[in-house]
């Protein structure tokens, strides 16, 4: 509510001025903040000029220009847990490793998300470590059950930690989930390879489709994780 009007003799002429010197800050050009120093965002509200910016950022990402999409991204401010998001997977993706990680961390303290568990178990894979990554990703997993993403990063962890039988479990969910598209084809293979379901491997040829190509790279997966001759 406004503050009430309180005719004060004498003070007319100086409320005009002062009203006139607040009235050139309030349109002062000001300077933005940068991406380290605002404080992460939970918020899952996007408004619509929210959403065009953050469409700009993923044309950019789908268009292979990470670093293009980052200085997009940061050119406003990160208002949302979907700002964060992307941001901790631009820097990932610009070989920033210790930042990603950094966001992430902060997402997951603050927003406890599947997204953010997802995103900080992925960053940490990427390094390379695996047994700091998978409690992670199962946390993720249990956050969003229902996303194909989340399973088949996990799985593909199982799979790295010689698991097969329980990464075969989220593999094959996350191929149902996503209509039996996607590299997760060729993880679920691998994990059949390794735990020589034949049955399976027939199921992804007859009902997907599963090509000779495909094959041929799931098995050089199998190979690699000792699983095949």
């Amino acid at each position: 509510m406004p503050p009430s009007r309180i005719h004060v003799p004498g003070l007319t002429t100086g409320l005009l001025v002062l009203g006139s010197l607040l009235g050139g800050c309030a349109t002062a050009p000001q300077t933005p903040i940068a991406a380290e120093q605002q404080p992460v965002s939970c918020e899952t509200d996007i408004q619509p000029e929210m959403q065009v910016h953050l469409d700009l950022v993923d044309t950019m990402i789908d268009r292979g220009k990470p670093y293009a999409a980052l200085a997009q991204l940061e050119s406003e401010p990160l208002a949302t847990e979907d700002h964060w998001i992307r941001r901790g997977q631009l820097l990932a993706m610009t070989g920033r490793l210790s930042q990603a990680e950094h966001t992430f961390q902060q997402l997951v303290d603050q927003c406890h998300s599947g997204r953010s568990y997802h995103g900080l178990g992925m960053t940490l894979l990427k390094q390379t470590r695996l047994d700091d990554a998978l409690p992670y990703l199962e946390k993720a997993r249990d956050l969003a059950p229902a996303s194909a993403d989340v399973r088949n990063d996990y799985g593909y962890a199982l799979l790295l930690s010689h698991r097969p039988y329980e990464a075969a479990i989220e593999l094959r969910t996350a191929l149902e989930l996503n209509a039996g598209k996607g590299p997760v084809r060729q993880n679920l293979a691998t994990a059949y390879m390794l735990t020589q379901n034949q049955a399976g491997l027939e199921l992804l040829r007859d009902r997907y489709q599963f090509g000779v190509d495909e094959y041929a790279y799931a098995r050089k997966l199998a190979r690699q994780l000792g699983g095949q001759p």
